[in-house]
């Protein structure tokens, strides 16, 4: 696939409703990564890591029957690092995920990305997609010549898939888990899912499945929603009140085209921003494949947490808590019957998951280039979301980005704004987390074996 052609199937792919965001900041210098990240100047128009980034996308998010954005990230995650073992295996520099891998000298480098992007998808992915996979790597394979290197390179991916789809062979991710509501409201009170309690809430699953980097997805739990008798849930409530109601008479215009630049699909978004950011950064294969295992690993380690923390706490979306305040027992919070928000998704409010998923994500590229200050031009598909006016929206620092979002989430009737504030700490410190231990360069021939 050619470069030009990733780009265009990104900005055109299948989404759902599921983020928020805004302009950025004073102006700031081009981010400049570390040499042994940037590529050496392009001199072609391909780069397999970005390709395949490309080609597993819509077999993940499955328009047949449409995948979640967190579990979407979490299948995104699994082949990211099957290809960056992979790379890591022929390039060298980094610490290997799954398993250190000897490549045979002249391995070609496109061959093992192709292989271990396909086998891991085709290990995680519904059986409906299969053909559509099948079709991809058959052709891909085609355009590259025959012979010892690229057989040689077919073998490192399959191993680095292999490698990778062992480790996550009992993650939970392919369990059920049904979702009961309570029989009465919780203290904090309790999340109701869209369509009432016979209606199984959005990724209910990711609360106990295993994450990437960690053993137990408690481990960064958060203390939980405001008490309704402190002065900050006023406040948090009567500006959710005031902004995000679809109707709302002080939510200007711009600030609902926000909203709407937010709410695509999350890991749709954020993987045609990364491609897209790889290639105005002349990121080779090496780089790439380093800056998308660490933004997708922290991404879905932070979301299995925040997930965790949601379907532990269940707290009610202000959908709820409005119409029904009387329940709250503060009388600074005025009930509002017909009360309804701009936009609404079937998981517990508590704590944001794009708080924490774009958090997460956004403190991995801000690790990978060296600074948080880097102008990024962002863009949002019209096709997924035809409310929008805006489509791009340049920022110059990473934290206006995520002030954009929080802003968004709240206009968008969504979240309370603590509860942007905590999902953005789970964020941090998953990320930190993260690339203490992971994908670190190699300064010793210890530093060589892999993470169990």
């Amino acid at each position: 696939m050619r470069r030009a052609a990733a780009i265009l199937v990104l900005a055109t792919s299948i989404a759902g409703l599921s983020g928020c965001g805004g302009p950025g900041a004073a102006a700031a210098p081009q981010v400049v990564a570390d040499a042994n990240t940037v590529a050496r100047a392009a001199t072609g128009d391909q780069n397999a890591v970005e390709d395949w980034a490309t080609i597993v996308l819509p077999a993940i998010t499955n328009p047949g029957e449409p995948r979640p954005p967190v579990s979407s990230e979490v299948v995104a995650t699994t082949i990211h690092l099957a290809v960056y073992d992979a790379v890591v295996a022929i390039e060298g520099g980094y610490q290997p995920y799954a398993k250190a891998i000897e490549a045979p000298r002249g391995a070609s480098l496109r061959a093992a990305i192709a292989t271990a992007a396909y086998r891991t998808a085709r290990g995680r992915v519904a059986a409906s997609q299969f053909a559509y996979l099948d079709q991809k790597y058959g052709d891909y394979l085609a355009d590259i010549p025959g012979g010892p290197a690229k057989d040689d390179g077919v073998q490192v991916g399959g191993a680095a898939a292999a490698g990778v789809l062992a480790l996550r062979a009992h993650d939970g991710f392919a369990d059920t888990v049904a979702y009961t509501c309570s029989a009465k409201l919780l203290p904090m009170g309790e999340f109701q899912p869209n369509g009432g309690c016979g209606t199984e809430p959005v990724d209910a699953k990711i609360a106990q499945v295993k994450p990437f980097t960690f053993s137990d997805p408690a481990q960064f739990r958060p203390h939980g929603p405001d008490r309704f008798a402190s002065p900050r849930w006023v406040r948090d409530f009567n500006e959710v009140k005031a902004y995000g109601r679809a109707d709302s008479t002080v939510r200007t215009p711009e600030q609902t085209d926000l909203v709407y630049f937010w709410s695509e699909h999350a890991y749709v978004f954020w993987t045609r921003n990364l491609v897209a950011l790889a290639l105005a950064k002349h990121l080779d294969e090496a780089g790439t494949a380093r800056l998308f295992a660490m933004a997708h690993t922290a991404a879905s380690d932070a979301s299995i947490a925040g997930f965790e923390a949601k379907y532990f706490y269940r707290s009610w979306r202000p959908r709820t808590a409005i119409p029904r305040a009387t329940e709250d027992g503060n009388t600074k919070t005025a009930a509002e019957q017909a009360w309804t928000p701009l936009l609404t998704v079937n998981h517990p409010e508590y704590p944001s998951g794009h708080g924490f998923f774009s958090t997460a994500l956004t403190d991995a590229v801000a690790e990978f280039f060296g600074t948080r200050r880097m102008t990024w031009t962002l863009v949002a598909s019209k096709n997924t979301v035809p409310q929008l006016v805006r489509t791009e929206r340049t920022y110059q620092s990473l934290d206006a980005v995520m002030r954009d979002i929080s802003d968004a989430r709240v206009w968008a009737g969504l979240h309370f704004r603590n509860s942007m504030r905590q999902g953005g700490a789970l964020g941090h410190r998953v990320e930190k987390h993260v690339m203490k231990g992971y994908f670190r360069p190699i300064r010793s021939r210890d530093d060589a074996s892999a993470k169990p």
